[in-house]
Formats: structure tokens, sequence, C-alpha cells
């Protein structure tokens, strides 16, 4: 029984242990593009495409079929080995070994290779984009449950120091020194304060179940993720200059480097239509033989026709064949016309494609960019904005509890204390996001470790 117990203990303690398991941003990235079923079924893709592309390889060798029938005739009818008419009932066995080879049509099999090798390529950077969409989603979200950490702080230090100004209020007011509307008021203050703590740690537990349910886990129950220290310091984000980090990103971006692919595939498949304007030649080789029933001998002992052995009929009705087949294209309906069309416009929209990629990427970066470089500068403003901000309302917090002020003066002064805090968190957020996006497109792996 004690064995059980502490078997049991012991599994109790490992889950413990488990659930308080600390999740930093690359864990998340990682387990994500691990376990991600649309990350699988991407990968899928990908396994499909190599598929098809040995497919193609393989019909470059010779196709070899074979086959065999066995049947009986009733009725007149001439039969196939003897050469003669047949009225009686007739077993027929024929057997049949036959390839052929394409010599030459136009290269279009070996330029379908290419073409393949070029999808399964674009298939790849596709799975890359896919896998850089989910990394930065799930960044997002992190960085989401950072900031209504931060908030639900700022909103309970907020609602601590109005619940300790209304204690002393209130025994101002008992001891007569005070109105008691001052309190009333302070304590409708008291109302909204808890009304915002309540609304940052909804929005938290939103936030963190939002990130639960990118990651496909079952609950966000005991999971925690890690809080760095995300002091701004040094910003190599806007070290360089948009055109500099959009000069990168265009020789390393998965959706850049998919479409420059689906350009030389439809490159290659305006090649392939043009081969079928070419002469076709194949190669066709055949063995055959066959049994037939009315295939008979006369027996010299015994003067009656007997059916000539399987064995003798297999070796003697042995047939073999060799020929070139030419197909030369004159007039399809005017199909092959058509197909090299379509095969020129596919390559002007895939080019297309590819300029919106880029300059998709850029409009991107410039607004990153210039969203970063906002969002550092109304940090830098806020710094001084909420030093003041603080240094104020501690003046008025003073002022009140001595009854020098009222309690709307009090409110005023707190409110611009509390919009100072939350335009800076906003903006230390906005841009530690923003900065990240710019530093993902250097090719920095997503971390929130400053360096």
């Amino acid at each position: 029984m004690r064995k059980y117990l502490l078997i049991i203990s012991c599994f109790v303690l490992i889950s413990a242990v488990k659930a308080q398991e600390v999740w930093t941003l690359e864990k998340c990235v990682e387990y994500a593009l691990t376990n991600n079923i649309q990350v699988k079924q991407q990968l899928l893709l990908v396994k499909s495409e190599q598929a098809l592309l040995l497919q193609d390889k393989l019909s470059l060798l010779p196709s070899v079929n074979g086959g065999a029938s066995h049947g009986y005739n009733f009725g007149q009818t001439v039969d196939r080995y003897t050469n003669k008419f047949a009225t009686d009932r007739v077993q027929t066995d024929n057997f049949y070994l036959g390839s052929t080879v394409t010599l030459f049509e136009g290269f279009q099999k070996i330029n379908q290779v290419k073409q393949r090798k070029v999808d399964l390529e674009a298939t790849r950077f596709d799975t890359d984009k896919f896998m850089d969409d989910i990394s930065l989603n799930i960044a997002t979200g992190y960085l989401q449950i950072l900031y209504y950490k931060e908030l639900v702080k700022t909103t309970e230090n907020q609602l601590n120091a109005t619940e300790l100004q209304s204690q002393r209020l209130k025994k101002l007011v008992d001891a007569g020194a005070l109105a008691q509307g001052d309190f009333y008021t302070l304590e409708a203050q008291r109302a909204a304060d808890n009304s915002q703590v309540v609304n940052a740690r909804n929005n938290l537990d939103i936030a963190y179940l939002t990130l639960v349910q990118m990651l496909d886990l079952a609950s966000p129950e005991g999971f925690q993720i890690e809080s760095p220290d995300l002091d701004l310091g040094l910003q190599p984000a806007l070290a360089v200059s948009p055109d500099q980090i959009y000069g990168f990103a265009l020789e390393t971006q998965p959706s850049i480097k998919s479409a420059e692919s689906r350009v030389k595939s439809s490159e290659i498949g305006l090649v392939m239509a043009q081969g079928g304007q070419s002469p076709s030649l194949a190669l066709q080789g055949s063995l055959g033989t066959g049994f037939s029933g009315a295939n008979k001998l006369l027996d010299s002992t015994s003067f009656m026709f007997n059916t000539k052995p399987f064995a003798d009929q297999v070796k003697d009705n042995f047939n073999r064949s060799i020929s070139l087949n030419l197909n030369v294209p004159i007039f399809n309906g005017w199909s092959t016309r058509t197909a090299i069309s379509r095969a020129r416009i596919n390559v002007e929209n895939t080019k297309y494609n590819l300029e919106l990629s880029k300059l998709q990427l850029r409009k991107t970066i410039q607004q990153a960019y210039a969203d970063a470089k906002a969002a550092l500068n109304n940090y830098d403003a806020s710094v001084t904005g909420v030093n003041a901000a603080r240094e104020s309302f501690r003046y008025a917090d003073q002022k009140f509890s001595v009854g020098a002020i009222n309690s709307v003066d009090y409110n005023n002064s707190k409110k611009d204390l509390e919009k100072a805090e939350s335009d800076q968190l906003r903006a230390k957020y906005e841009f530690i996001f923003k900065s990240t996006v710019l530093d993902f497109y250097m090719g920095k792996p997503l971390s929130l470790k400053r360096k």
C-alpha cells in the first residue's frame, strides 16, 4: 500500500512541477512550430510535392506492362493461332509483355521534373512563411500578456493609493475636519479604480487564454510565462534604415523566395507548353505467345486429332515485335497554341505577384519602422511626463490628506497620473513589438532578451 501511495505522490509532485513550468518566448515558439496542427499539415504538403517529384523522375524510365487472359469461344470464329475456322468450343490462353520508352517529345518530361523541383522549393518557402507568421502571432500574444501583467500592477497600485487616502479621509470626516461629500467623491473614485483592476485582470486572463489556444494547449490552468527585464536601453533595431532592413529581407524572407520560385516554375511551364509543338518519337517492343484448343495434331497411332500440348504451343507461338512511333502534331483544335498563350499569361501573373510581395514587404517594414520610432519617441516623452505627474500627485496627496484641496482636485491629479502611466506603458510595448518585428526581418531569432 505504501508503495502505491509513494508512486501516486511522485506523480502528483511531477504534475505540480510541470504545471508551474515557466514558458519563455523561445519555448512558446518552438512548441508551436513542433505541435501546431496547421504546421503539420503544411509539412504534409511538402511531402506530397516530394512524392510528385519522385513520380516525375520515374516517368522518364520505360514503361513495362504484362498481361494474360484465359477464355472460351463458342460458335464459328477464326482461331488466331491456327488461322482456321473453329466451330466447337475453343479454349484460348494469351500472354503479353510490352514496353514503351519515349525518345523525344520536346523535352516535356525533363522540364516537368525541373518544374516540380522548383514547385517543391516554393512549397518549402511557403511553409517557412507560414511558420514565421505563427511565430510572430505567438510573440504578439506573449507581449499582450506582459503588457496586461504590468497594467494590472499599475491599476492595483492606483487602487491601493485611493484606498489609503479613503481611510485617512474617513478619519477626517469622522472628526469633522472635512465634509462628507469629499468622502463620497473619493469612494466613487475607489469604485472606478477597482473596476479598472477587474478589467485589467480580465484582459490578462483573456491574453493567457489566447496564447494557450495558439499553442493548442488543453487549458490555461497552471500556464505561466517568463517576465524578462524589458528595459529599452540601446535600440539596435533603429540603428539601420528601413531601406537597409528591406534589402536584407529581400534576400532572406521566404515570401519573396516563394514568389521568385513561382516565377521560375511558370517560365519552365511556358517551355513545356512550347514543347507541345514538337514531334514525339517513341520506341515500343513486345513479347507474346498463347495457346489454342483448336490447334490439333493427327496421332499416327490412333489416327485421331489431339490438341497440341500447351508447352509446345507456347514455344511455337512465341512472337516478338519492335517499332518506332513518330507523332507529328499538325492541328489539334488550337489547344497547343492556347496552352502556350495561357502559360505566357501565367508567367506575367507570377511576376506581378513577386512585385506585389516586394511592395508588401517594403510597406510592412516601413510601417513597423515608423511605428517603432513613434513609439520610442512617445516613450521618451512620457518619461518626463510620468515623473512630473507622479510628483504632482504626491504633492496633491499630501495636501488632500490635510484638507488643503478638495476631492475633485485630488481626483484630477490622480487621473493625470493614471493617463501618463497608461500612455507610457502602451508606448513601451508598442515599441518592443515593432522593434522585435524589425529584428525578425533582419534575420534575428524572436527573443525579448536585449543585447
